[in-house]
């Protein structure tokens, strides 16, 4: 499972001209899921997001998370993270899942996200042709491999 954090001051999902979701300061997460994850990996990248340390303290280091900042998280589906672009100019998905194993897992990484920061959390929709608008803040940009943990 590949997460891309992104620390915003606002961020939004638009679906047909329509606010799915919205945040002010927080995290954009876009999530891609592959063929291969559990629910292992979504205890783990869930614990790993909501604890990630990277807005400014007093001193202006960063050592405050989510809870600490009242932040909330946008959660965006993204199989296109999985992409391949060893051969030719035309990326492969073949890592990214299947929608019959991808959007069990999306629901359940929901679930814990939302479990984890203790208030729900903003989506998207999964396999819809969103519009994500963000104002990444820093710019701060985190990618987390559930795959390569040590």
């Amino acid at each position: 499972m590949l997460a891309v954090i992104q620390r915003v001051s606002q961020a939004s999902v638009t679906i047909d001209g329509q606010i799915k979701g919205q945040i002010n300061l927080g995290f954009l997460v876009l999530l891609g899921i592959t063929h291969t994850d559990t629910r292992d990996d979504i205890e783990w990248l869930s614990k790993k997001i909501v604890g990630m340390r990277i807005f400014s303290d007093d001193e202006g280091k960063l050592n405050l998370d989510l809870k600490a900042v009242a932040g909330n998280i946008l959660l965006i589906s993204q199989f296109t993270l999985h992409a391949s672009t060893k051969k030719g100019n035309r990326p492969s998905f073949i890592e990214a899942a299947r929608p019959d194993v991808a959007i069990p897992l999306y629901k359940q990484m929901i679930q814990q996200l939302s479990a984890d920061l203790g208030q729900p959390i903003q989506t998207g929709e999964f396999g819809a042709d969103m519009k994500v608008a963000l104002l990444n803040d820093g710019p701060v940009t985190i990618i987390i491999d559930s795959k390569n943990r040590i």
